[in-house]
């Protein structure tokens, strides 16, 4: 067996792509062979040193991706992100601190380039707390049982006067980039899109090794002719022993950047001949999805699950990125394991912006770098962290003052898997 230090870490050469993608393929118990289409297509995601590499000889026996990400922070401001994903350990090499190096060496050339968080989705919860990770949103997913629903079933058009009409993949190309930026500016936690995101979810570019198969997609304009809305969907045909239809729709992604907009586009969904569920995809916990329905019970949860996960790089940087609509001030110690941005510092916010500077002060509130991911896009409880024991009151009440800070009206949400 080899050591560790027998081990070596590195970014990738070109040469290296295809035996990197066979350990990626293992890594997720996915066939381990992959098909030179497929390693080509992976290639445009391929971004000179930010690909890593765990190789023992000339064997690839793990993987770690990152690369270049906007994230909305509340308020709408963008703010630069290190997105992680590819992360992965061959089973034969598991317990050798090869994650712990490849993170490492991520997370600092991010801090040196100046980005202010790291972003992933983690595929397991326990692992990412250790490098300073905490998960800042939640994603809920619901089966929409139609028939109880309530709806009217001779629905054919918007009561708002807009209009559904399906369109194929070139207009989801050029319409849908524009319509995500709207969502994105408006939404805390949502992520940038690049252009392989639109080609590979059309079809131009298939980076998974799987026949394409064309989905529908719903397009909604308001009255005005505005595009509003997007979705983009499949269904199956299930029909049951008596010649009953028990078909299901589920959805891929849905963009709605009006109320009016999610609306027509659920209630589209429900009313499609023959179609008994409707499964949501990836949603905000607080969605407005089962009140949009005359019955909400209709809509049964049948996910909800922590999503996308960040780690502060530069504290001051966050807290200065976003709003607060509330007013206060509060010194936090930031215990950061990692070495990258720990410290002691004063927040002062108000509706007219906010300032995070060192502090000698003595400290409010005590907590790890991970919880204050948690906490910053404002989904997350100081209060309840402190009862789990996991924050800690150095003044009472502070807690408290954190959450009056920080919290939101609306929950974060990121509709990407990245």
């Amino acid at each position: 067996m080899s050591s560790r230090t027998d081990i070596d870490v590195r970014p990738l050469t070109d040469d290296e792509f295809p035996d990197w993608n066979r350990a990626l393929n293992t890594g997720f118990l996915m066939p381990p062979l992959v098909a030179r289409e497929q390693v080509e297509a992976r290639r445009r995601m391929f971004v000179p040193g930010r690909s890593l590499g765990a190789f023992d000889g000339d064997r690839c026996v793990a993987t770690f991706r990152s690369f270049e990400q906007e994230l909305t922070a509340v308020g709408g401001r963008p703010v630069r992100a290190d997105a992680i994903s590819n992360v992965t350990v061959t089973a034969t090499h598991r317990r050798r601190g090869l994650l712990t190096r490849m993170m490492a060496q991520d997370l600092g050339a991010a801090k040196e380039r100046g980005d202010v968080v790291a972003t992933l989705i983690a595929a397991e919860y326990p692992i990412y707390g250790r490098y300073g990770f905490g998960p800042a949103t939640t994603m809920t997913e619901w089966a929409v049982d139609v028939p109880r629903a309530g709806l009217d079933p001779r629905w054919a058009a918007p009561e708002d006067g807009g209009r559904i009409d399906l369109v194929d993949g070139e207009d989801v190309r050029k319409l849908g980039p524009d319509l995500h930026e709207r969502l994105r500016r408006a939404q805390p936690g949502a992520v940038s899109r690049t252009e392989l995101w639109w080609q590979a979810r059309t079809g131009v570019v298939n980076t998974n090794g799987t026949p394409w198969t064309e989905p529908y997609y719903a397009l909604y304009r308001s009255a005005d002719g505005e595009v509003e809305g997007l979705a983009s969907y499949r269904a199956d045909t299930h029909w049951g022993d008596a010649k009953q239809p028990l078909n299901t729709a589920t959805v891929d992604w849905l963009i709605g950047v009006t109320p009016a907009a999610e609306r027509a586009l659920w209630h589209y969904l429900c009313s499609i001949d023959w179609v008994q569920t409707v499964k949501s995809g990836w949603r905000s916990p607080d969605d407005l999805l089962p009140h949009l329905l005359p019955d909400p019970r209709a809509a049964r949860i049948t996910t909800q699950a922590d999503w996308l996960w960040v780690r502060i790089l530069d504290v001051a940087a966050a807290l200065e990125a976003r709003t607060y609509d509330g007013r206060g001030s509060v010194v936090l110690e930031v215990v950061d394991r990692g070495g990258l941005t720990g410290g002691r510092w004063r927040l002062e916010a108000g509706p007219d912006g906010a300032s995070c500077a060192p502090s000698a002060e003595s400290a409010d509130l005590v907590l790890d770098v991970g919880e204050l991911g948690a906490l910053w896009l404002g989904d997350a409880s100081a209060v309840r962290l402190a009862a789990l024991g996991r924050v800690r009151e150095e003044r009472a009440g502070a807690a408290r003052v954190v959450d009056a800070l920080l919290r939101t009206s609306r929950r974060p949400w990121c509709p990407d898997m990245f």
